[in-house]
């Protein structure tokens, strides 16, 4: 395992004729701290390189060195889960153009806002798996499309039993769990029982909500990481008429809150350096340090290697260019410097530039 790492941190990336070269600092208070290196999480797989929630893209994160791999699952008619990143599947599978399910189309509701489209939950697990994926942002990824409609949609235990293979670990999230719980089909206890089933002791389960992951609290001793956004509110707090927000969870009496359930948060980067008006980065938050003094890790998301999708400070390239907003940026950079803050963990849409960065860090300037 450790050789693979190494290699893939010496190689840093080969994908599409592009090699990543890293030139890393490493800050010894930070390393002094952490007990080891912070964890590199494949998002919806190697979701830069394949189409994201698939197992071509699962596998490519793990050539790429992933620690972990991440599947956002939603629950078929059956009641199977899915790696699906929304129970709507238009944007994500060919079932648009599928005419025997032209009469599946439909609008509802979902976390208080109408979603027009076909949903995983309409579907028996049978009737997803003759559709096949699709590259989702094509003209931000137009070379994902090349992979498109040679993937099924997988289910969760496929997704493990990939991870088991190779050694690494599942960070699955519940999407939509309220929802998912009005009408009938609870993720959490499908989830445990594939957990369970094939004994995963690597894993962590992530949620946006809280009422379930105070619920999954009592019955797995697997970490569980509360998702912050940007702004706005857990979708269970704003059905209940709670009127705290996600700002108030980052306070340090909402973090007190979340270490009695949680063992970590995952949050947005912005979180931790804020983003000004003018695009730029400003001064970090005092956030890392603040969870880390209720002992909860920190693990920041989502680490793109798009020039759109990077801050301003870290776009490479000639704005003038029609493919600028594409291109890949300073993505290492921009870890670097979260991993410099002290962050335990970050989603990177291509792993292998996320292990490039902390590969380099654990070996150290001279290795």
């Amino acid at each position: 395992m450790m050789i693979r790492r190494l290699l893939a941190g010496a190689l840093a990336v080969l994908t599409g004729g592009t090699v990543a070269v890293v030139l890393f600092q490493s800050n010894p208070a930070t390393a002094e701290r952490r007990a080891q290196a912070p964890i590199v999480i494949g998002h919806r797989g190697a979701s830069a390189h394949r189409p994201e929630h698939t197992l071509l893209s699962y596998e490519a994160a793990i050539a790429m060195g992933a620690d972990y791999i991440e599947p956002d699952l939603v629950s078929t008619k059956d009641h199977v889960l899915v790696a699906r990143h929304e129970n709507e599947i238009s944007g994500t599978t060919d079932v648009a153009s599928r005419p025997e399910f032209t009469d599946r189309r439909t609008t509802k509701t979902i976390d208080g806002r109408a979603v027009t489209g076909w949903f995983t939950e309409d579907f028996t697990l049978a009737e997803l798996k003759t559709l096949r994926a699709k590259e989702r942002v094509p003209d931000l990824r137009p070379d994902n499309t090349a992979f498109d409609g040679l993937a099924e949609i997988p289910t969760f235990e496929e997704v493990v039993r990939l991870a088991q293979r190779h050694g690494v670990g599942v960070y699955p999230e519940t999407k939509h769990p309220t929802y998912f719980d009005s009408i009938g089909l609870s993720l959490e206890e499908p989830l445990l029982e594939v957990l369970n089933t094939h004994r995963v002791r690597k894993a962590f389960i992530q949620s946006f909500e809280t009422a379930n992951l105070r619920d999954l609290r009592a019955k797995t001793r697997l970490p569980l990481i509360q998702l912050i956004t940007w702004g706005g509110a857990p979708y269970d707090w704003t059905a209940a008429g709670d009127p705290r927000t996600y700002d108030d969870m980052v306070k340090p009496e909402g973090l007190r809150e979340v270490a009695a359930y949680a063992d970590g948060i995952g949050v947005d980067t912005r979180r931790v350096v804020p983003v000004g008006p003018d695009g730029r980065l400003q001064q970090p938050t005092t956030l890392i340090a603040d969870a880390h003094r209720r002992r909860l890790q920190v693990h920041v998301w989502t680490v793109r290697n798009e020039n759109s999708q990077l801050p301003l400070d870290h776009r490479l390239g000639n704005p003038a260019s029609p493919v600028f907003s594409r291109a890949t940026g300073d993505v290492m950079g921009w870890l670097r410097r979260l991993v410099e803050l002290g962050i335990d963990g970050a989603f990177c849409d291509d792993p292998g530039m996320g292990r490039a960065v902390i590969t380099r860090q654990a070996v150290g300037p001279g290795g």
